[in-house]
């Protein structure tokens, strides 16, 4: 089971967004993919049509309590994705945790034995917008990191500080720990700052950042509102071609074959200034 972490402290970045759609991409390709939402603002809960307000067993449950992460794992409407809730109790949970042994460690191990009893391919771990417990207990436990950010120069003040910190936590927590992808997200390609931000990732991340470019999509935006991935909210929208893209692109990365389904991926394809007004 290859666990991946979704993590930018910068908020509005499009984590959520990534870490639900890029799941049910695989999800469609074959995998069982599990999303484990670690952000109090529970956002990610709410996107797959869970109420955080009436969930009984969430993470909190494992971060605070123990409880085996097999007891908290939910069906979603897409099928082969599956999710453990999020609600506003996790916010307590740094200040349950500051002096306990080993916290940051906590899901790691929840993990390994709920890897030895499940059949999962891939685990996702959607995290807060900021860098604490939270954010190293799944830096700990993954395996690889995706870091969405957006194409402008605000975004790229604080990925020096993001890079520093998994250099941390891979030399003294979690030496397997591998950034597999940086994703653009709400690129315009049509404006110069998008070309010019574009540019200075690439040469800051070289092969780490992805091909695949994230469009400004009203259909991505809308879909959360309806408790829908973008498969089933637009699946003809450049939202699902371009995470259609991205999960080709992450199969790719970590040099895993698709299994064959009945669902097959949609060419990425230039978005013209047409296909822009009419979705916009």
């Amino acid at each position: 089971m290859r666990c991946i972490a979704v993590i930018n402290q910068k908020g509005g970045v499009g984590k959520t967004t990534t870490t639900v759609n890029l799941s049910a991409a695989l999800a469609r390709r074959g995998y069982r993919v599990l999303v484990c939402d670690m952000d109090p603002q529970a956002n990610l809960t709410v996107h797959l049509d869970k109420r955080p307000d009436l969930e009984g067993n969430t993470m909190t449950n494992l971060l605070v309590e123990d409880t085996p992460l097999q007891d908290l794992v939910q069906e979603t409407s897409s099928e082969r994705l599956f999710v453990v809730p999020s609600d506003t109790s996790l916010a307590g949970v740094e200040q349950v945790l500051a002096n306990r042994i080993g916290r940051e460690t906590i899901l790691r191990e929840a993990i390994e034995a709920f890897a030895n009893k499940s059949e999962f391919d891939f685990l996702f771990l959607d995290c807060p917008p900021s860098l604490g417990v939270l954010s190293a207990n799944a830096l700990v436990a993954a395996d690889h990191v995706v870091i969405p950010m957006q194409a402008e120069y605000l975004s790229l003040q604080g990925m020096a500080k993001l890079i520093e910190v998994i250099m941390l936590v891979q030399k003294r927590l979690n030496p397997q720990l591998a950034v597999a992808l940086v994703l653009p997200c709400m690129v315009d390609s049509r404006t110069n700052l998008s070309t010019e931000v574009l540019r200075e990732i690439d040469q800051y991340f070289g092969t780490q950042l992805a091909r695949t470019r994230i469009r400004n999509n009203v259909k991505l935006a809308e879909a959360p509102s309806f408790g829908r991935t973008i498969f089933e909210h637009a699946p003809d929208s450049n939202g699902a071609r371009d995470y259609e893209a991205v999960a080709d692109e992450l199969l790719e990365r970590l040099g895993m074959a698709k299994p064959v389904t009945a669902a097959e991926p949609v060419e990425a394809k230039p978005q013209t200034d047409g296909e822009l007004a009419a979705e916009g």
